[in-house]
């Protein structure tokens, strides 16, 4: 990680951006700044600073608001690249073929508009951010290089060496610091303003020091992620992707759908514990890196005699987890992954991230030793329900995109398409929100709506003899255990009772009002927002009664075409999520013809990649 933040520094240029301008007038009630905008945007990922640049291109302000540092968001992890039916090495490439791949890999329930939309303009964005300073491989013509990456049928995916989602946020940040618009760090935003229906701003508190300031926007763009983080095992980090924006947005009047799809990555570290999840690249397994679990057994030939080691990612990850869970793990709890046959200098030389990893944090030499690895909770293929064309949530003035929005991926994500993801619709939501700015809305009854969101915040505020830490490690471990990479009704059910356990703990929190405040409330808003996210994915993987890509059965091990749904959850008045069954339309006539004519990718030989 050091390395990567080193390199994405050395990326930035040195501008400065305007500071927002704090109001003090008016609507300003005791306890809290003002900062007045035409476009807020919650979340300084990718996709909400593509979001920010598209609003602020279009001639409004915008403030944009990010929990960490916009130098070390979530999209800084990615590595693998960008997908692009560029068709610069594979000329018979096209954007229906890019559509088939992404909808066969999600196993027919994504949203086919969205797949469209993301597969016909993703080369245009993929060009446009190379021009703002990305910076992707090129071949000897000077066009963008493109490579395999997964289950994709041609060579599409674009990139900058292992450090693709660095790449691009450094060029977003250049672009937006180039615009002048300003990004807040270490604000926690705890809810959205509405008032009869209309999204006006949100709350926020400041992680360190606990100032409060209410953002008040004619419209407002949510990018805060998805909620990976409440797994024991998980590739997110310390306040990122715990669910807080599924959240905000349900108590807000929106819909969550496919909360049960969460895409496991089959080989995280183990230890040391603070980063246990942390990813293995899957190039390991490509490189001739072979699965042994704790028996001495290469047990992959179980599982997958054909493709072994170079199997699905959701079939590795599904032999991961019953080796472990059936007995035959390591020490550790893991399995072993072992690339020791190979020589020191050719690991060196093609893994070289991947063994300066394990040097670092577990002082072991891979080309000595065997790692661990377990199955990690990587990526939330649900999300908030919104329209195909503008991301509009279905509350007026609020749109969404990134990995809160769910939609694109359906039961199973292809890699690369995340990426292309937060530019198609972070520009999108941005260009929507713009113009849903323009219609200035009234703000003066927002007194009584102001004075709530103070109240959510100063409840939270007193003694109790739960820590909010040790109940989100409770949580953590339950859905591990009740809702991992194989579920099964008993489990869904426990888990359902144990989260329940959990609310009514939550009830008895102690957040104390001293020099630790701060910290104690973003724990308590995480878990609360964490807490709600697990009972939703539990909900809908009970609902779902079959086997469909991440979501694996092991009491329906079939897939039923019957379930060929998407599943919808709401907060209802009582404060009870709902679920709702909801058919899928037919595809265009166009578009279920290519898809007939593809065959999902089964041979991943030179597919998985640093």
């Amino acid at each position: 990680m050091k390395v990567l933040q080193e390199k994405f520094l050395s990326l930035i240029t040195k501008t400065k951006s305007l500071s927002c301008l704090f109001d003090f007038s008016g609507m300003n009630l005791t306890g809290h700044e003002t900062c007045r905008t035409d476009v807020l945007v919650i979340g300084s990922g990718g996709a909400g600073l593509r979001a920010a640049i598209e609003a602020k291109q279009m001639g409004l302000d915008v403030v944009a608001l990010g929990k960490r540092s916009k130098v070390d968001v979530h999209t800084a992890l990615a590595a693998g690249g960008i997908n692009a039916a560029l068709a610069n090495v594979d000329p018979k490439d096209s954007w229906q073929q890019h559509f088939a791949d992404t909808y066969l890999e999600g196993y027919g329930i994504g949203d086919a508009n969205v797949i469209e939309i993301l597969a016909k303009e993703s080369p245009l964005l993929v060009k446009e951010i190379d021009e703002w300073g990305a910076n992707f491989a090129k071949l000897e013509n000077g066009k963008i290089d493109q490579r395999f990456f997964g289950a994709h049928t041609y060579r599409r995916t674009c990139y900058s060496g292992d450090y693709t989602g660095v790449s691009i946020l450094g060029a977003l940040i250049n672009k937006a610091n180039e615009l002048r618009i300003p990004i807040h760090d270490s604000q926690y935003v705890t809810r959205l303003l509405i008032s009869n229906g209309v999204c006006l701003g949100a709350m926020s508190f400041n992680i360190h020091d606990g100032r409060r300031t209410v953002y008040l926007s004619d419209s407002v763009v949510l990018a805060a992620g998805g909620h990976t983080r409440i797994w024991k095992k998980s590739s997110s980090r310390h306040l990122e992707n715990t669910g807080d924006g599924f959240y905000l947005g349900l108590k807000a009047g929106c819909k969550l759908r496919d909360m049960e799809m969460v895409q496991f990555h089959p080989t995280g570290m183990v230890l040391p514990e603070v980063i246990e999840g942390t990813l293995v690249t899957e190039a390991v397994r490509g490189e001739g890196g072979k699965l042994i679990n704790g028996c001495g057994e290469r047990f992959m030939a179980n599982y997958d005699l054909e493709r072994m080691e170079l199997s699905t990612r959701d079939r590795v990850a599904i032999a991961n987890y019953k080796e472990i869970t059936e007995g035959r793990g390591t020490p550790n709890g893991g399995v072993y992954l072992d690339i020791t046959h190979r020589d020191k200098d050719f690991i060196i030389q093609k893994l070289p991230r991947v063994y300066q990893q394990f040097l670092d944090e577990q002082m072991i030499d891979i080309s000595q030793e065997p790692m661990e690895v377990a199955p990690t909770a990587h990526y939330s293929m649900g999300g908030l329900v919104v329209t195909a064309e503008d991301h509009w949530t279905g509350i007026e003035g609020l749109y969404a995109a990134g990995e809160v929005a769910g939609g694109l991926h359906g039961a199973n994500r292809l890699g690369g398409n995340s990426l292309a993801e937060i530019l198609v619709f972070g520009k999108r939501a941005g260009k929507a929100a713009a113009i849903s700015s323009k219609d200035q809305r009234d703000k003066t009854s927002l007194s009584d709506v102001i004075k709530s969101a103070h109240n959510e915040i100063d409840i939270q505020i007193k003694n109790g003899n739960q820590r909010p830490h040790a109940l989100q490690l409770e949580l953590r471990n339950i859905m591990w255990s009740n809702c991992g990479v194989i579920r099964d009704q008993s489990k869904l059910k426990d888990g359902l009772n144990k989260v329940n356990d959990l609310k009514r703990y939550f009830q008895e929190l102690q957040v104390r009002n001293d020099s630790n405040l701060s910290k104690d409330l973003v724990s308590a808003f995480d878990l609360k927002a964490s807490i709600i996210s697990a009972e939703a994915t539990l909900t809908s993987a009970l609902e779902r009664k079959e086997s469909r890509g991440a979501h694996q059965r092991l009491d329906f091990p079939s897939t039923n075409q019957l379930e060929r749904v998407t599943y919808f959850i709401t907060l209802n008045n009582e404060d009870r999520l709902v679920i709702s069954k909801n058919t899928l339309p037919e595809l265009k006539k166009g578009l279920e013809n290519v898809v007939k004519n593809t065959t999902r990718t089964k041979n991943f030989v030179g597919k998985l990649i640093e």
